[in-house]
């Protein structure tokens, strides 16, 4: 049986994505890989069901060979050499994506992942607005006649679009009935329309690859580049990747993660809040001794997030690959000057200490503040592209160190508690709505902020946690009753129509994952089934 589309609502132009070649080159990718990815997907249950026996992490002795060898990996093509600043954004709508394009950052993450809720019709946009960009003919008008062009006065940022995980579905494409694997489906058509275009153009197909668990997970996708890259009939070694070390087993798998696709590999990315939201899901049940303060308070200062960074960078620069600073959560405010300053304060913070450490290039989230990244890191790159040289012989980072939750200063608040029900219920309505990338109090939040929101609400109840401003509980009741509040705050702010709609159905959801007994995995797995 061949793939089949089960969304038949008109989807403009989506005739030149799901061509009957490029859905024969997704089915292929099916036939060969699915099969892998289910049971990889099985090995992290098991691997988290025996940390949670155990309570603790380590490095795999079955590849101490690989972290002790001396290897690099491959060199990186001229257009990645630069990334001192990386613009991220969803590929979907055109007008974001000409804004990205056009922000004067080196790199721009298109992001099919946490900020894109996988709406067909955003998939489909998504896929298009990029083969236009490869193409030079993306373009916008806006209802009120405004033009978006992309510039012809400087560069264009180098794309690096972001698939889906390893663990989401695709239930709008059917393989023999069932749903298929989202990270497949992005990739399949990305790379089917635009790879041959972007090597032309001199860049290549560049990806970042998320939420991995396994360096045998990283060893599936080599297996995917292979396989495509012959299908397509281009040279090998043309994909490169940079991985994002979000999860906290990742941590302890860096090398082996650059060294199972070291033809491929580009870097990796300190992916900072899912990685918050993996220690919370890793050690949910391992004790009081994993429970983290308000999310507010903990600060990439804090000695697990150091020895996270520090580590990061360490191996990246040992295999000639980029360490990539990860994001600064704080966006400007035109309308607020003062909230604009101290945004730009936060940020300019980030960066040095991030530039500083070795990092190679980091991550912003809005265009303005594209220019103060690039400041920081020409200030301490200066006409150099990258700083690889930049070795951390005198980093030794422990696994007790990477684990050391209690380290983080902080405590666990009732105003901590109320905050993480509201942005759960307000990121969650947005993004039921199409839309996942949301500023939120000045805050620019995807999919990670409301999994760390969500999952600490989750294991706080859990571990009957004392709150240190009111010397409450944290029990199911105390969570129901601020969960009413704050929904009805929400009602308050977006009015009647948008709250019945959207937000009415996120608290239900929010309200269902956080006092079940049984933990979700992910937020957007259950949200996923409300999306049209």
């Amino acid at each position: 049986m061949a793939l089949t589309v089960t969304d038949h609502r008109p989807i403009e132009r989506a005739e030149e994505i799901l061509t009957p070649k490029a859905l024969a080159f997704v089915e292929e990718l099916h036939n060969r890989f699915a099969g892998t990815r289910n049971e990889l997907l099985k090995a992290r249950v098991a691997k988290r069901e025996e940390v949670a026996r155990t309570g603790r992490l380590d490095f795999l002795p079955e590849t101490k060979d690989i972290r002790d060898g001396d290897w690099k990996v491959a060199e990186a093509p001229p257009a990645l050499r630069d990334r001192r600043v990386e613009m991220t954004g969803p590929a979907s709508p055109a007008k974001m994506a000409i804004n990205a394009l056009n922000s004067g950052a080196k790199v721009w993450l298109a992001d099919l992942e946490d900020a894109s809720t996988p709406t067909w019709a955003n998939v489909i946009d998504a896929i298009l607005n990029l083969r236009d960009a490869a193409q030079g003919t993306l373009s916008y008008t806006s209802p009120e006649g405004k033009e978006y062009r992309l510039r012809t006065d400087a560069p264009l940022a180098v794309v690096v679009a972001r698939p889906r995980g390893w663990h989401m579905t695709e239930r709008h494409l059917l393989l023999d009935g069932e749903p298929t694997v989202g990270a497949l489906v992005d990739f399949g058509l990305h790379f089917f329309h635009i790879a041959k275009q972007l090597l032309l153009n001199g860049h290549g197909p560049y990806y970042y690859l998320p939420k991995m668990e396994s360096h045998l997970e990283a060893r599936l996708w080599n297996d995917v580049f292979v396989f495509a890259q012959d299908y397509l009939g281009i040279p090998q070694g043309s994909i490169r990747a940079t991985m994002l070390i979000e999860t906290i087993p990742a941590a302890f798998e860096m090398d082996e993660f650059l060294y199972e696709l070291r033809d491929h590999a580009s870097g990796l990315n300190a992916g900072r809040w899912d990685y918050l939201f993996s220690i919370i899901k890793y050690f949910r049940d391992a004790g009081e001794e994993f429970v983290l303060p308000d999310r507010a308070s903990v600060a990439m200062t804090a000695p697990f997030m150091r020895a996270y960074t520090e580590l990061l960078v360490k191996t990246c620069h040992k295999r000639g690959a980029f360490a990539m600073g990860g994001m600064a959560a704080v966006i400007p405010n035109r309308r607020h000057p003062e909230v604009t300053a101290a945004a730009f304060e936060k940020v300019r913070a980030d960066k040095t200490r991030e530039a500083n450490d070795g990092f190679d290039g980091s991550w912003v989230a809005h265009p303005d503040l594209v220019s103060t990244c690039q400041e920081v890191f020409d200030s301490v790159l200066g006409d150099r592209p990258n700083q690889l040289d930049k070795q951390r012989p005198e980093v030794n980072v422990t696994a007790e160190q990477l684990i050391d939750v209690a380290s983080a200063d902080g405590q666990v608040t009732e105003g901590g508690l109320r905050l993480n029900l509201y942005v759960a219920v307000a990121y969650t309505a947005v993004w039921l709505s199409g839309n996942g990338a949301v500023a939120i109090h000045n805050l620019m939040e995807d999919a990670a902020t409301a999994e760390i929101s969500r999952s600490q609400v989750w294991q706080q109840i859990r571990n009957k946690v004392v709150l240190a401003d009111t010397g409450n509980t944290v029990t199911p009741e105390l969570v129901e009753r601020i969960l009413r509040e704050e929904t009805e705050r929400l009602r308050t702010e977006v009015g009647d129509e948008a709250f019945a709609k959207y937000y009415d159905p996120a608290s239900r959801l929010i309200a269902d994952i956080c006092l079940s007994e049984d933990y979700t995995d992910f937020l957007t797995t259950p949200a996923y089934e409300l999306v049209g």
